[in-house]
Formats: structure tokens, C-alpha cells, sequence
């Protein structure tokens, strides 16, 4: 048996993604992390509770911080943010609202909403609700 090279000729045109081998004897493996550790993504009873007392503090600072006349709005949207947060699946397209509604209405209250948002521990049940929904995550808040 003689060991000619193989002509191996390839084109690929157009949007493409994904994996190439070429040639012989390639093999090909592919992992995914959902998150740095590799571990389930899903929150703790702890978790929970140190979430709910951050909402508890949030409605506290509102509470205090905001002007009467957008007060009782204010407190609806921290209502909201806790229904969006906690669902089976949490809603996003609410969290995102919310977080507009308060940088547009209450500026000085918007950095204490956006930190609860983006806090790990929402990450988390982002995440254990799926890839979609982690990779939308990551989209609608970096």
C-alpha cells in the first residue's frame, strides 16, 4: 500500500457557524458550561432568602427615598421586579422595564434596582431556567 497524500478540496460559502474537520482521523468533542463552575445552576433556599431580603432593603430605600407623587408607582414596580425575579421563569422583558422605568422616574434609585438585577443570585435562577434564557440575560444586561 503506497501513502499518497488525499486531495481533499473544500468550499464553503455564506454565513456559517460551528465545527470543521478536515482530513483523516479527526475527531471532534465539544463541552458547554453554563456557568464558571460547571455545577447546576440552581438557587438555594439561602439564596432565596438573602434575595428577599435585598427586595425587602430596596422597598425600605424607596420607601424613603422617593418623592410622594411617584412613591406608591415606585413600590408597584418593586412589587413587580420581585414577581419577575422569583417566577418559574423569570421574566426578563419585566426586569428590563423596571429598570428603565427607574432610571427614567427615579434616577437616584436606578443603581439600587440594577444591582439587584444583576445580582448572582438572579443569575442563577436566569439560569437554571435555561440557556436561552441565561444567553437573553447576558444580552439584556452584560
Amino acid at each position: 500500500m503506497s501513502s499518497q497524500p488525499n486531495n481533499i478540496h473544500i468550499h464553503i460559502g455564506g454565513d456559517n457557524s460551528g465545527q470543521l474537520a478536515m482530513g483523516d482521523h479527526n475527531s471532534q468533542q465539544q463541552t458547554t458550561l453554563i456557568n464558571s463552575q460547571n455545577t447546576t445552576a440552581e438557587a438555594s433556599a439561602a439564596d432565596i432568602a438573602t434575595l428577599r431580603h435585598m427586595i425587602a432593603t430596596l422597598k425600605t430605600q424607596v420607601a424613603e427615598a422617593a418623592p410622594d407623587d411617584k412613591k406608591n408607582a415606585a413600590l408597584e414596580r418593586i412589587d413587580e421586579l420581585e414577581e419577575a425575579i422569583t417566577a418559574d421563569a423569570p421574566d426578563l422583558t419585566t426586569m428590563d422595564y423596571i429598570k428603565r422605568w427607574f432610571m427614567k422616574n427615579l434616577p437616584t434609585l436606578s443603581g439600587a434596582v440594577t444591582s439587584v438585577v444583576i445580582h448572582p443570585i438572579v443569575g442563577k435562577l436566569v439560569e437554571a431556567a435555561g440557556t436561552m434564557a441565561a444567553d437573553e440575560f447576558q444580552e439584556r444586561f452584560g
